[in-house]
């Protein structure tokens, strides 16, 4: 499969600390950052790759040169005229034969790509967007999809969205069938040329990916794994630390995962017996600030929680999927996020006016049953045993020991649980 890699951005914003140098050559703990992601790519099995490049396209050139020196083959498309940030796909078409990544240049990641890909395959559509969620979804733009993956809007920061939303931002990273381009109502020899006193362009989202929204021919790829932007000083600054603190290579899901497995009510939200209406979802004192510092240790946050409520038909899967957004956009407005939600929608118990027939069953998914924690742990290739389970209930713990987690109860009982703490913020400034 062919690598193209958006190389031609001027950094304008990081050019500050390095002037003389082309944003992809910029140093993370004395590498490139492109080279870093060559040799990320080479160590998959990636190694035909092009470069679309522009400012100060000599230098970038002269250092990487036909890539044999990195083990791979890279050609190059120089921009003498801005064409946009995709305008250079339709330069190069005749290069692109089926599927091909597409990546940026200035953004730092450590990606298990074998597995992006393989997923786009299984999916069958023309485009899979790598998306994750971010500690400020409220001011970026947002894909929203069905509950099979298939893309169905593309808000960017400007657009009007819903008063909750889940947490899920495109990262960057695609996977693209080259079909995709001969879609565009575009004349190819006009770009970069101009037209109408205009320059013609071309915007990858606006034009090309945001126009498959609906048509079940674009998928979202959910991965926790490390993709930043390191576009500002700050952000610059981030990156290099977490290279160094080794949390850039550690969150790859080809590597071993941990995971703080949270129960939903009473743990993260006020408990008001079984939550049937929206408005009486509220996060806890505390929990924004519990989900920042798991965000931060280099653990998953990742939600586990029996709703019975489905099976007795007193909330449909759309309202609950409403109030997981609301639970995600109120940790977002305060700088946290969840990497995974899970939720037994079954109940035992028969004979009740309203319920719903085929989920009243005895699951393997309810706890104290540990199913919801054994998928999770296949779907991110977790360590169960270096994870912990923290909840305010007998189920909760009861489930973390028959999926070999650790255990912690928010409360007083004692149920064998290993730790005990007031409240989710206790368990965090204690065991984390």
């Amino acid at each position: 499969m062919k690598v193209v890699i958006m190389a031609g951005g001027r950094g304008t914003r990081i050019s500050e600390l390095f002037p003389d140098i082309p944003k992809p050559l910029i140093p993370i703990d004395g590498v490139p950052v492109l080279e870093r992601e060559i040799c990320s790519l080479r160590g998959q099995g990636f190694v035909d790759i092009i470069f679309t490049v522009s400012h100060m396209a000599e230098k970038i050139i002269d250092y990487f040169g036909d890539g044999e020196k990195l083990g791979v083959h890279i050609e190059y498309f120089v921009e003498k005229e801005p064409l946009g940030n995709a305008g250079a796909l339709f330069k190069i078409r005749d290069k692109l034969d089926r599927d091909f990544l597409l990546l940026n240049a200035d953004s730092v990641f450590d990606v298990d790509f074998n597995r992006f890909v393989k997923y786009h395959k299984q999916k069958g559509g023309l485009v899979t967007l790598f998306t994750h969620p971010n500690s400020h979804p409220y001011d970026s733009g947002l894909i929203i999809a069905d509950n099979d993956g298939s893309v169905q809007q593309w808000l960017t920061k400007e657009d009007a969205r819903p008063q909750w939303y889940q947490n899920r931002v495109n990262a960057g990273l695609h996977v693209i069938n080259a079909s995709v381009l001969d879609r565009v109502d575009i004349d190819v020899n006009a770009i970069g040329t101009e037209v109408n006193g205009k320059k013609v362009k071309v915007d990858l989202d606006r034009q090309v990916l945001k126009p498959l929204c609906g048509t079940g021919k674009m998928f979202c790829y959910d991965s926790p794994e490390y993709v930043k932007d390191m576009g500002t000083p700050e952000r610059f600054n981030g990156v290099c630390a977490d290279f160094a603190n080794g949390t850039v290579s550690a969150k790859n899901l080809k590597n071993k995962q941990k995971a703080i497995f949270l129960d939903r009510d009473g743990t993260i939200n006020k408990y008001v017996g079984f939550l049937r209406d929206i408005d009486e979802f509220e996060l806890l004192p505390g929990v924004a600030e519990a989900i920042k510092k798991i965000n931060a240790s280099g653990f998953l946050s990742i939600v586990v929680t029996n709703q019975p409520v489905i099976a007795r038909g007193e909330v449909t899967f759309d309202l609950l999927q409403e109030i997981h957004n609301k639970m995600e956009t109120l940790l977002g407005q305060e700088g946290a996020y969840l990497d995974g939600i899970y939720f037994c929608p079954h109940h035992p118990d028969k004979g009740f006016d309203g319920e719903v027939a085929e989920l009243k069953i005895d699951c393997d998914c309810r706890k104290p049953k540990p199913g919801m924690l054994l998928r999770a742990a296949q779907d991110f290739n977790i360590d169960l045993t270096q994870s912990w389970m923290v909840g305010d209930g007998k189920n909760d713990i009861q489930a973390g020991q028959n999926a070999g987690c650790h255990t912690a109860l928010i409360g007083t009982e004692d149920f064998g649980q290993e730790k005990t703490v007031n409240n989710l913020l206790g368990f965090t400034e204690k065991y984390l």
